[in-house]
């Protein structure tokens, strides 16, 4: 151990008195063809001059208008140092470096702010309509294409803590919300009528249900609570209800709630559970004030997998592109976490720039490398994972600390807050 660490002393202090470095640029997009020759360069460029040497070398090679903007990538990380510093840190050798080009993402653009008379708790996008859920115990849907208001529900006797969409055609919709108020409700909403109907109750735990998520054919509702269990319900809205009437003998949308119970009951967390999504068919991942997260299988009704963080985790996402783990937390650090690993640790790389509460992060659907983060410092970040130290664009506007996200269709960017905000963002090109 000791004469590793003597090796990459000594690597350092041989970089440090590096003052040429050759690289090899390498293309990440069809789009622009860029020599992959050798170029001796000063090592204490920059990644600004990085990008006027790339497109002088683009333009001896193909017609191209105007400067392109690229990113670029060492071993894996964004530069955002000189090529010295990026390489003295990386702890690699100077014989030749590899440098990815990749195209910089469009930032993204502020479109609307929609207000409400209370902190939005919670936001879900489907197609074209937009659940939010408030302070003010109200569910309300908006229509994305004209940011006007179409439907307000009032819900729940408390304050609305998390919604999801578990169907949508072109005549009615069916969604869930949970409350403070320990419940957690199935509605039906036509379309047509405007007219929403709570079809069933689920009733089981005993305190603030702060989280929802819904497998990946919708079939099945997870649920995390403060009385620090898991939940998993049936999504359907057939079936039958306490007094045993069969649902055929009513209408969808009837007025009549149907009572559900939970299919099983998992426990193991010591405090709230704060997150929870699906990862595969039959396994759940939670997050917990305890500390902890958990991987559950829902069909054993069993834990598989803890995992243990430095502090209480508010937000858990998984990434099916990257099999991958975000979470949010109260040190204000974003972590991502690879849960199959077996070498080294499980939690990969530490985020930092947030200076408050991580209360939400979100993966996007299409990039795996993408993701976005809220915080109680107002704050929405745009992030690359190979970007740890600096996100790639801030997405301000909010006067108080984020509390939701949604990121579900590529090209828009959903957050609400606690200054009664509903803030919609463009993401073209991403």
């Amino acid at each position: 151990m000791e004469n590793n660490r003597k090796k990459k002393d000594s690597r350092k202090m041989k970089t440090q008195n590096v003052k040429q470095i050759t690289i090899r640029f390498r293309s990440n997009t069809e789009r622009y063809t860029i020599p992959e020759y050798h170029i001796n360069v000063d090592g204490s460029m920059t990644a600004v001059k990085l990008n006027t040497l790339v497109n002088n070398l683009m333009k001896d090679s193909m017609d191209v208008e105007g400067q392109v903007e690229f990113d670029f990538v060492i071993c894996s990380q964004f530069l955002r140092t000189s090529l010295i510093e990026h390489i003295t840190e990386m702890d690699i050798s100077t014989e030749e470096i590899v440098v990815d080009c990749l195209e910089k993402h469009t930032p993204p653009e502020p479109k609307d702010c929609l207000i409400q008379d209370d902190w939005i708790s919670t936001i879900a996008l489907c197609g074209k309509w937009i659940l939010t859920g408030s302070y003010d115990n109200t569910l309300r849907i908006w229509d994305l294409e004209n940011h006007a208001q179409r439907l307000v529900i009032s819900a729940h006797a408390r304050p609305v803590k998390a919604v999801a969409w578990i169907s949508l055609d072109d005549e009615e919709a069916v969604f869930v919300s949970t409350s403070m108020g320990n419940d957690c409700m199935i509605w039906n909403w036509k379309i047509a009528e405007n007219s929403a109907n709570c079809v069933s109750v689920c009733k089981g735990h005993e305190g603030t249900v702060d989280t929802v998520s819904l497998n990946h054919d919708k079939t099945l509702m997870a649920t995390g609570s403060w009385d620090k269990m898991l939940y998993i319900w049936s999504a359907s809205t057939q079936g039958e209800d306490e007094a045993g009437e069969p649902a055929s003998k009513r209408s969808r949308g009837s007025h009549v709630n149907r009572t559900k119970t939970p299919l099983r009951a998992m426990k193991g967390h010591t405090h709230a559970v704060s997150g929870v999504v699906w990862s595969k068919k039959s396994e759940v991942i939670t997050c917990s004030w305890d500390h902890t997260m958990k991987v559950w299988d829902t069909e054993m009704g069993h834990k598989k997998q803890e995992i243990h963080a430095e502090n209480s985790i508010f937000s858990v996402d998984y990434s099916p592109l990257s099999n991958m783990l975000l979470t949010g937390s109260a040190d204000g650090f974003v972590r991502l976490y690879d849960p199959r690993s077996t070498e080294g640790a499980i939690m990969k790389t530490k985020f930092t720039s947030h200076k408050q509460w991580v209360a939400k992060v979100c993966w996007s659907t299409v990039d795996e490398h993408l993701f976005i983060s809220g915080s109680y410092d107002s704050v929405v970040k745009m992030w690359d994972t190979r970007s740890s130290k600096t996100a790639l664009y801030d997405l301000v506007g909010h006067k108080d600390k984020i509390l939701s996200l949604d990121w579900t269709n590529p090209e828009v960017i959903l957050s609400g807050g606690a200054d009664n905000t509903l803030r919609i963002f463009s993401t073209p090109g991403n």
